[in-house]
């Protein structure tokens, strides 16, 4: 009789709201995941080509990592369905980011063992690190987001434990953005021996900022259930052919990649369209993100305190994408003479990252519902989807950077009309004008969110 009311009062509490603590110890999980994967998509292209790197093999770097990263969270989600356990794979994730981060941005550490530097082997060398940062990144991820429907079946406290994610996703990218700041305002680069120490300081003082975070979601996060239903009872693990039946798990997928698409392609070209296309100052590539970043965290903050329904969500993302539709004109347009208002689209571009970023993530968990021993193949196969969908863009935009005549075509009006110009400006445009359409085409009338926090966050 006392094991029963045990078990009644266990799944009584499941489908409560979540308070306070519950979702802050959550949303600090992907701290170190956050703060790399800035460093990652803002920096390391630039690091690559200032030390020497041609841009095709500069992409070709990011592009390894990008699809070892993109299968791992196959095999990462296969696994996690399989075995359970999610809090002992995301301190193992963690593990391997902490470690290989560094090598990442700290030199190329192969060429010192082998004694060579020719731009065949530092290729070689830093795509080794990548990949093998990007698998303990994939892992980490996986495991963080598919723990969400297993924590509560609670629909608005999945959608908060989505926008307090986010939020810890900007306090990350700020956080990386005032190092970053700090370092190329008091170490001066000269040398390539200079740019190496640059960023590998910034590589440091990420890896120790995000483990602290790490840290206290070990310490303050239960491991969630993952074999028992609404009802108690105990599910079946489920297989992958039944999610690609679903006709809104192809919808969701094709959302979820065209946000991280946007997300991330607007971040890895936007310090090169700082610098080279509106010849700003060299502050200006941690100053002009992390503005981004912090319209980001407070959008995040307010969302986390409405109440939601299907509609709303729909909204949020169409919000987003029309304002990213509106940047990506302004982008294309603004004259290098006219560089302050990269601050006020900046600003739009950071409510816009915020809207489509938490609701095309809490729309995975619309997809997931109750089908909690398969949330994280769901979570693995979109990931999946994110990463080469990345990583290729990103091979094929820097890939004709290098061949493009365009990129030589400057002027006093509008500065250098770069192919940095027509990525940034297009691909985020493009990607925003498609998502438009499914998300119109999407019935989400499963979602019945309405009730709020227990204590709400800003409270």
């Amino acid at each position: 009789m006392v094991h029963v009311m045990g078990d009644e009062e266990s799944i009584s509490s499941w489908v409560k709201p979540l308070g306070r603590l519950s979702v802050l110890y959550y949303g600090v999980g992907h701290m170190l995941n956050d703060i790399t994967s800035a460093c990652w998509f803002t920096y390391l292209l630039m690091f690559l080509t200032d030390i020497g790197l041609s841009p095709r093999d500069a992409a070709i770097v990011m592009l390894s990592g990008q699809v070892a990263d993109g299968f791992t969270t196959i095999f990462a989600g296969e696994l996690i369905d399989r075995f359970g356990h999610f809090k002992i794979w995301h301190a193992a994730g963690s593990i391997l980011v902490a470690i290989s981060f560094s090598s990442v941005f700290g030199g190329c550490i192969p060429c010192d063992i082998v004694g060579s530097n020719s731009s065949t082997m530092q290729t070689v060398g830093y795509s080794m690190f990548a990949a093998i940062f990007n698998v303990g990144w994939a892992v980490t991820q996986v495991s963080h987001m598919s723990m969400v429907n297993c924590i509560t079946l609670d629909s608005s406290s999945r959608v908060v434990l989505a926008s307090c994610r986010n939020a810890f996703t900007m306090v990350a990218n700020l956080s990386l953005y005032a190092v970053a700041l700090a370092v190329f305002h008091f170490r001066i680069a000269v040398t390539k021996l200079d740019i190496e120490d640059q960023y590998r300081w910034i590589a440091y003082v990420s890896i120790f900022i995000g483990c602290c975070f790490v840290g206290v979601f070990l310490i303050g996060t239960k491991e969630p259930r993952s074999r028992r239903g609404g009802e108690g009872k105990i599910h079946q693990r489920i297989p992958w052919d039944y999610w690609f039946k679903k006709v809104l798990y192809y919808q969701v997928a094709l959302v979820y990649m065209l946000t991280r698409l946007i997300t991330n392609v607007s971040q890895a070209f936007l310090a090169f369209y700082v610098i080279n296309d509106l010849q700003m100052a060299q502050s200006s590539k941690a100053l002009v993100p992390a503005i981004i970043y912090v319209c980001s965290f407070v959008v995040s903050i307010i969302l986390q305190e409405m109440k939601w329904t299907s509609s709303r969500l729909k909204a949020g993302f169409t919000a987003g994408s029309i304002m990213w539709i509106l940047s990506g004109a302004g982008i294309l347009i603004l004259p290098s003479s006219l560089y302050g208002f990269i601050y006020l689209l900046s600003v739009i571009i950071g409510v816009a990252n915020a809207l489509m970023t938490v609701t095309g993530i809490s729309m995975q968990s619309v997809l997931v519902g109750e089908d909690l021993n398969g949330c994280a193949f769901v979570y693995g196969s979109l990931s999946f989807l994110d990463k080469m969908s990345c990583g290729l863009a990103l091979y094929v935009l820097e890939s004709y950077q290098q061949t493009s005549p365009i990129i030589e075509s400057c002027n006093s009006v509008m500065g250098c009309v770069s192919i940095t110009r027509y990525g940034l400006g297009l691909v985020p445009a493009s990607c925003a004008v498609i998502g438009l359409v499914v998300i119109f085409t999407m019935d989400l009338d499963r979602t019945t969110i309405s009730r709020p926090l227990i204590q709400p966050l800003l409270a």
